[in-house]
């Protein structure tokens, strides 16, 4: 007759040779435990920030919505950016960052990209939910939105420091606007010096301005409907990542995002953010 401790230690040893297995150890761990970690970026309106104590944001809530998919509790912790994408994926998913921040089961806000992901073999990159892009907003008393940038010198022209828009913005076109770029320490706070009258226009993500022009409810500030002459960004997928031994971990949480996207879940959970749900390319 087996007794409760050996009941308790046989459902030790299945999991110990499942991980050994490298298959189904990573998604049974984290029901067994009870809570999904989820990795998401400090202070990146309108994805994830820390709001009266509580982490919040489009990030935020869908890293609630798979867990309690998975039937699960979601630890939601937050990563401060580091130098590259790359570092940020060593510290929120597979080896852990300085001062003992643990990495998580799963981290969001990561780039679908062919490229990228096989120079991280340590992760595997999965489901992308979005597609992302650059837009410019302004107000059209102050600035020609569907004008060539030419014709902005002498505006305040706002963008995130060190950021595609704000390359853009001061190299271009011989660098004649160079000297009217104010730059901020996000694109958010760049569409929010926009929104206070601080600048004329803003160069960030489709996201931000949206969510930005959402909060603010302000009729004056509007978007170029246009494509942005020489701009090479064609716009970027948005995907998520686990550990490399944690597939069956992944393949649960793809499943969930294709339901949530077929379902116009998605699309709702971005639209309370005022948020226009695009979804990513490598969707299909």
């Amino acid at each position: 007759m087996l007794t409760r401790r050996a009941l308790i230690g046989g459902a030790g040893v299945a999991l110990a040779l499942a991980a050994g297995r490298g298959g189904a150890a990573p998604l049974a761990k984290v029901k067994a435990l009870g809570t999904l970690r989820v990795i998401v970026y400090q202070d990146n309106r309108p994805w994830s920030w820390e709001e009266g104590g509580k982490i919040v944001g489009l990030d935020a809530d869908l890293a609630q919505a798979i867990a309690s998919r998975l039937g699960v509790r979601a630890d939601v912790a937050q990563l401060v950016a580091d130098e590259s994408a790359d570092d940020d994926l060593r510290n929120g998913v597979w080896k852990g960052g300085l001062l003992g921040f643990m990495p998580g089961d799963l981290m969001l806000h990561v780039p679908f990209d062919r490229t990228f992901a096989a120079r991280n073999d340590q992760v595997a990159i999965i489901a992308p939910y979005y597609r992302e892009s650059f837009a410019l907003a302004g107000s059209g008393g102050a600035v020609a939105l569907e004008g060539m940038p030419t014709e902005w010198r002498g505006r305040k022209l706002a963008a995130e420091l060190d950021s595609i828009p704000d390359f853009y913005l001061t190299g271009s076109f011989g660098g004649v606007l160079a000297k009217d770029v104010v730059h901020y320490p996000t694109g958010s706070a760049a569409v929010a010096a926009v929104l206070a009258g601080q600048a004329d226009a803003v160069l960030a993500s489709r996201a931000q301005i949206e969510h930005g022009l959402h909060g603010a409810g302000a009729g004056r500030v509007t978007l170029r409907k246009g494509p942005l002459p020489a701009f090479t960004s064609p716009g970027w997928d948005i995907g998520m990542a686990v550990k490399e031994n944690s597939r069956t971990l992944g393949d649960a949480v793809e499943e969930i995002v294709t339901a949530m996207a077929a379902s116009g879940e998605m699309k709702a959970l971005f639209a309370r953010y005022g948020v226009n749900w695009t979804a990513a390319n490598a969707a299909g």
